[in-house]
């Protein structure tokens, strides 16, 4: 294929056209999940979103010439206070995050990445990487401390766009006696004894989040790599301290191009943890088949905001089962036209491209076998159609028409009938759970549910 891939580049604000370093070497590496509680669909957004580039990639360079970064960050302040909340070990704790992370990726349909290094199993190298910018004089040691010296890299604040003073004063600056300036960030903190530590010659502690990327995009992708990804509230701080570090500690460019999705919007509010409108990607594994959600994240453009509501999500759901019409199952690889693939290699136009497939399904629909191959290839590149038809349609005939929410609300009627002895209507509420697929079951005073 002789066309160009083009991508937003965050660094410069612009769509530029790809130029990797090497064709037969190229490296992405993304940010993956800090794995402390279980996943929302703000996280699903970048998964699936950089899955389609891997996608992309693959297809212009050949699959074996590009190599996929994504890390698990299972060492942060964030993983030791909710092991103490959950009450349960930080070892227990990611282990279990880590395994919904990969289910869910799995639900969505996405590609494994070639490498998925997690961050406790590279701390000697952070601690290396540490010595090497004291060394250089970007780093000091304070109080068992090590923090980097912000206004010894001249170009910080470039992948943001704004000045340092800037910076500071609209973020969340960790305020500390043992800084010399409030801007430096730090790279190694001790531990205290109930705390995961590792010894290093600043005494027992645990390297800093930011530090963590630093050192695995190195590991497998070299000082200079091609694509880094994220979401974009990872511009600032995150990514902007990547950069400061590794081209201090490497003497080097760090990555050339930076690829950041927009967020996920409930009623246009941002969702986030702290805002309490997080969606989880478990809730809804009862009622929706994952490419529904594939689809969802893929409706807008990836710089753009997605507001997610039931509205999008019936109607892609509908969409997926009209398609579901001309579904074929491919026995042989079955090209895809340059034309139909323009618009992915135009900065991932996902949208365009799903304009593409509604074309080719007219075509199916009315066409040949040939016809129906075409655009059963088309929406397998990008993870859809990609369960039988009868997969689908068991999933459609035991689709769960009621909301984590309503379940647990009509649960807390039933229970307030009990405590009135108005048993007729606790067993009404039952029997209408369970014909919405929603089996419950009374042990030792609680209400639990499942999906039959």
């Amino acid at each position: 294929m002789n066309r160009d891939i083009h991508l937003s580049n965050s660094l410069g604000n612009k769509k530029e056209r790809f130029e990797p370093l090497d064709k037969n070497n190229i490296g992405m590496y993304v940010c993956g999940p800090t794995v402390y509680d279980d996943p929302h669909i703000g996280n699903a957004r970048p998964i699936v979103v950089f899955d389609i580039l891997f996608k992309v990639l693959k297809c212009k360079y050949g699959k074996k010439f590009v190599t996929y970064v994504r890390n698990i960050t299972d060492i942060d302040d964030k993983i030791i206070n909710s092991s103490k909340e959950k009450n349960i070990s930080i070892s227990k704790l990611t282990q279990k995050i880590t395994k919904t992370f990969h289910d869910d990726c799995d639900y969505l349909n996405c590609e494994k990445p070639n490498y998925e290094p997690k961050a406790t199993e590279n701390i000697n190298q952070m601690i290396e990487m540490i010595k090497e910018l004291i060394s250089k004089d970007y780093a000091y040691e304070s109080e068992n401390h090590v923090y980097f010296k912000v206004k010894n890299f001249k170009d910080y604040g470039k992948l943001s766009n704004k000045k340092l003073e800037d910076l500071i004063a609209g973020s969340r600056v960790d305020i500390s006696k043992n800084k010399s300036d409030p801007e430096d960030f730090v790279l190694w903190k001790p531990s205290s004894e109930d705390e995961p530590s590792w010894p290093s010659p600043w005494g027992k502690g645990r390297p800093g989040w930011h530090l963590e990327c630093s050192v695995m995009s190195k590991k497998y992708l070299g000082d200079n790599f091609d694509i880094h990804g994220g979401g974009r509230d990872l511009i600032f701080p995150h990514h902007e301290n990547e950069i400061a570090q590794s081209v201090c500690a490497n003497n080097k460019n760090f990555a050339n191009y930076w690829v950041h999705n927009g967020f996920i919007t409930i009623s246009k509010e941002k969702m986030s943890k702290s805002q309490g409108n997080t969606l989880k990607i478990n809730s809804f594994k009862h009622k929706y088949n994952g490419q529904v959600l594939r689809l969802a994240l893929i409706s807008s453009h990836y710089k753009q905001p997605l507001d997610w509501n039931d509205k999008l999500m019936d109607e892609c759901y509908r969409t997926l089962d009209k398609w579901y019409s001309c579904y074929l199952k491919l026995n042989k690889k079955v090209s895809i036209d340059d034309e139909d693939l323009m618009p992915l290699y135009d900065d991932l136009n996902t949208p365009g491209y799903i304009s593409v497939l509604h074309k080719l399904f007219d075509n199916a629909k009315s066409g040949n076998d040939q016809d129906k191959e075409k655009f059963n290839a088309a929406c397998n590149f990008i993870g859809l159609l990609s369960q039988s038809k009868e997969d689908w349609l068991s999933f459609k005939k035991n689709k769960i028409e009621i909301s984590e929410k309503e379940i647990i609300s009509m649960i807390d009627q039933r229970n307030d009938a009990r405590d009135n002895k108005n048993y007729d209507l606790a067993d009404k509420i039952r029997n209408e759970l369970l014909d919405k697929g929603v089996l419950i079951e009374d042990k030792d005073g609680k209400t639990t549910w499942k999906i039959k």
